[in-house]
């Protein structure tokens, strides 16, 4: 490794490479093509970018419009996320990177393009459209790099990443890394890696061994309460719901219960999302409640508790889900809850995961078990920050809490005779409001080049509106 980024890394306090950069290392500093596979936290993130830097080091100028070294990332938070790693690498060794993704205008990715960058960390659909429309090429790439390749997959993006590998010279340096690896992955392995370097660093299905695993047995009526006990003991919690709209309406709950709460999930324009990550990760909230777009690669340093308020879809999300806490050695706690009918589901799930939680049946927030899984004094705010946040939301918009798949509420949508949506309303009324607080949940927009919602995701029933919410409607 060149002295300067080793420099880096001692002033970051990382002095012992994981498993996963320890066995990957040596091929990729050699420019071999490297196929990667390491569980979320692992490290595969420096794995790449200190390969990709030294490579680059000492080389020519990047000319305009044409990067030398390109990386691919499945969400904007992880592309985001690789390039604040990135940053401190580059600076040492006198390169420039920038991200371009989909969510935000197009003008300063253009132009930072046009100034010639080093490095462009993208998301596949918004450089797409950069290079159908002339502001960049791929012909100068030296390094390619697919990071959370199965991600990608999932997603629906292997076409559109396909076509960018095939834009990049044939005998550049690729590396794949992967959580897992299945027949999709192996797909890209045999049509753009040249005798690839092949590194497991464990098992597609180890557990964390400072992760502890929960199933809480609850009903209905005291899944709420059990989760603002849980999510107001000291400490980060990141809880996980099914949908979107599920996640919208619990955020609102536990702020209304005086957990300082923020929310994630593809609803949310790039701004919210970006600030209200940034409002986690600095503590001015405690609770993070995502869909599973914050189950891949966002890292957030001393996550004590991630909590499945809705049983993730398989076990490969169960794992992933999980991974946002107990990183980088530290411990953690997994706690997913289950109903009655949710039991047996989960319970496969966890098998199929490697997993055996301590199942606990739990009657109400008084139960014993949960101050030992969440220990320390409960914390509430004052519920005014809820408050003030429904200010900015029409009637029409407010909904009960979410659950699980079959009682998940949605606004209505499409156009009625002489009206707008109510989607529309909701965005005239955040507009109004001229000061954000600080845990205000943020209006929101259509996400720009995202995969589209799963099935998992589209609400099956309509909330029930009161006679003044539809009195409220036609004073607008």
């Amino acid at each position: 490794m060149p002295a300067r980024l080793t420099d880096v890394l001692t002033r970051l306090a990382i002095e012992i490479p994981t498993p996963i950069q320890r066995a990957t290392l040596p091929d990729a500093l050699a420019g071999r093509d490297v196929l990667g596979r390491g569980r979320t936290g692992s490290g595969k993130t420096l794995a790449f970018l200190l390969p990709v830097v030294a490579r680059l080091s000492g080389g020519p100028r990047a000319r305009a419009g044409a990067p030398r070294a390109l990386i691919l990332a499945p969400t904007r938070e992880l592309a985001a996320q690789i390039d604040t790693a990135l940053r401190p690498l580059a600076a040492a060794a006198g390169l420039t990177s920038c991200t371009v993704f989909g969510g935000v205008g197009q003008n300063p990715q253009v132009a930072a393009i046009r100034r010639g960058v080093d490095i462009v960390v993208a998301c596949p659909g918004r450089l797409e459209d950069l290079l159908a429309q002339g502001h960049c090429s791929l012909a100068q790439v030296k390094v390619t790099v697919l990071d959370e390749a199965d991600h990608m997959a999932d997603l629906g993006f292997l076409p559109a990443v396909r076509r960018l590998i095939g834009q990049t010279p044939a005998g550049g340096q690729r590396m794949l890394f992967s959580a897992t690896l299945d027949k999709a992955i192996d797909t890209l392995v045999r049509q753009y890696l040249s005798k690839p370097a092949v590194h497991e660093a464990d098992s597609a299905q180890s557990p964390v061994g400072t992760m502890a695993h929960h199933l809480l047995h609850v009903e209905r009526d005291s899944r709420l309460p059990v989760l603002v006990d849980l999510s107001s003991a000291p400490g980060r919690t990141v809880v996980f719901t099914r949908t979107k709209h599920g996640a919208k309406a619990l955020a609102r709950h536990l702020n209304r219960a005086g957990v300082p709460t923020v929310e994630l999930h593809g609803n949310l324009s790039q701004n919210a999302r970006t600030r209200n990550l940034d409002d986690f990760q600095t503590g001015r909230a405690s609770a993070l409640v995502a869909t599973d777009i914050a189950a891949r690669g966002i890292h957030v340093d001393n996550v004590a508790l991630v909590i499945h308020a809705d049983p993730p879809a398989d076990h490969k999300a169960y794992l992933h889900r999980s991974g946002r806490t107990a990183r980088a050695g530290n411990s953690g706690t997994v706690i997913t809850l289950a109903t009655t009918e949710q039991i047996r589901e989960v319970t496969q799930l966890a098998r199929a995961a490697g997993i055996r939680p301590t199942t606990t049946r739990v009657a109400s927030a008084d139960h014993p078990i949960l101050s030992t899984l969440a220990p320390g004094a409960r914390s509430l705010t004052s519920p005014a920050i809820a408050i003030q946040a429904e200010t900015r939301t029409s009637p029409a918009q407010r909904m009960p809490v979410g659950g699980d798949r079959g009682t998940e509420p949605t606004p209505r949508t499409g156009r009625r005779r002489g009206r707008r949506p109510a989607g529309n309303h909701g965005h005239r009324a955040g507009r109004a409001t001229a000061s954000r607080p600080p845990m205000a949940t943020a209006r929101t927009n259509s996400p720009d080049h995202e995969a589209a919602p799963s099935t998992a995701e589209r609400p099956r029933s309509r909330p029930t509106h009161s006679a003044a919410t539809f009195s409220a409607r036609r004073a607008r």
